[in-house]
Parts: structure tokens; C-alpha cells; sequence
């Protein structure tokens, strides 16, 4: 997640404390900052918290599994061509793993006869790095 995000969490909390605390008390303020900061915490953590994990057997996007004979080529994919993949140009029967604060993606083809999924699209800020570990190759960092 965003260190933006935190901070914009953060300052929610604050002024959600403060408006409550003002006109009812500082026991209200405590109590409703309290709960907004436990619901804030649980949605930044479970949104930000989908992991994309690839080894030798399986593909793991989200909560999402699929076995590597399955999958075909992948594809990376940044700026337009990774914004198009999330909108005009996506299957609608296409698997996505969506986070809107990673600027990359990568497309993989879906081989499985009995899978509706054509492919998968899932955001990451690594795509040269994802596709080149779907394709069995490694990337030199840079």
C-alpha cells in the first residue's frame, strides 16, 4: 500500500475523533476514533494484502490458485497497454487481481480447457519480474 494511503487513513481517524470528541465528549471522540481505526486497518491490510507467489507446481494471486501445466504465456504490461488490460480491452471472463496503486501488470494466458478464464490480469509493480518467472526465466534487477 501507499505510504499516502496510510497517512490519508490516519488523518481520517484524527478528524473523525475530533468531530465526535468536540460536541460529545472525549470518551465518544476515543470510542468512534477507536472503531474507524480497527475498520480502516482491516480494509488497508485486506486490500494491500493479496499476494502474487509463484513456484515450481502453482500460480497464487489473492486467494486464487492455479496449477503452472495450466498457464501459457505471459505477457508484462505497463502504462496504457496495463490500464486497457484492467478496462476496454479485458474478457469480462478474464481473472483479475486488481490493486489501482500498482502501475504494472501482467496477462497470462490460461490453457485449461475447463477453466471460463481466458487469462489472468494481475497489477503488480514488478511485471518484467512476474512474467519472467511464469516463463521460467530470471530478470537482473536494475
Amino acid at each position: 500500500m501507499p505510504v499516502s494511503w496510510w497517512i490519508i487513513s490516519a488523518a481520517a481517524v484524527v478528524t473523525l475523533f475530533a468531530i465526535t470528541a468536540v460536541p460529545a465528549g472525549l470518551l465518544a471522540g476515543v470510542i468512534v476514533g477507536a472503531i474507524a481505526l480497527l475498520v480502516l486497518l482491516a480494509l488497508l491490510i485486506r486490500y494491500g494484502g493479496a499476494r502474487v507467489e509463484v513456484d515450481a507446481e502453482r500460480l497464487r494471486a489473492g486467494r486464487a490458485v492455479i496449477e503452472r501445466a495450466h498457464l501459457g504465456a505471459a505477457e508484462a504490461l505497463t502504462g496504457e497497454a496495463a490500464r486497457n488490460a484492467f478496462g476496454r480491452d479485458c474478457d469480462p471472463q478474464a481473472f483479475l487481481l486488481l490493486r489501482s496503486y500498482a502501475r504494472g501488470a501482467v496477462r497470462v494466458a490460461i490453457t485449461d480447457p475447463d477453466d471460463p478464464a481466458p487469462y489472468w490480469v494481475l497489477a503488480t509493480r514488478h511485471p518484467e519480474r512476474l512474467a519472467a518467472a511464469l516463463s521460467g526465466h530470471s530478470v537482473t534487477r536494475s
